[in-house]
């Protein structure tokens, strides 16, 4: 019994690692992807992205944002930045960002990128 609990903790450990990301992967994904229109420290089409964890949705000083994305009151974190890349339509309807992350990894490394900011 002692066994199978150690060998099911090692599995969640191995899984959350996985789910967790890497940064330096999700950095290069970021200029690539992101870097058109988002900056880490200055706003472009879209808002500037160092700090965004905790921060709530819309927030961001200076950046107009759309009447969705500005009433709206969901705060970053891992999960909810998981389902605004994957669908930011369906997250904050009425929201005006164009663009989602099909790849379950890919939005993985670049969320551990956005912890990092």
């Amino acid at each position: 019994m002692k066994a199978h609990a150690s060998a099911c903790l090692a599995l969640a450990l191995a899984a959350a690692g996985a789910a967790a990301g890497d940064a330096h992967r999700g950095a290069r994904l970021y200029e690539a992807r992101c870097g058109g229109c988002h900056g880490v420290d200055e706003h472009r089409v879209g808002p500037k992205h160092r700090g965004v964890f905790g921060r709530r949705a819309g927030s961001a000083a200076g950046f107009a944002y759309s009447p969705a994305l500005a009433a709206s009151t969901l705060v970053w974190n891992e999960t909810t930045l998981a389902r605004w890349l994957a669908d930011p339509e369906a997250t904050i309807p009425g929201q005006a960002m164009g663009y989602r992350v099909d790849d379950a990894r890919d939005r993985a490394d670049l969320i551990a990128y956005l912890r990092g900011l």
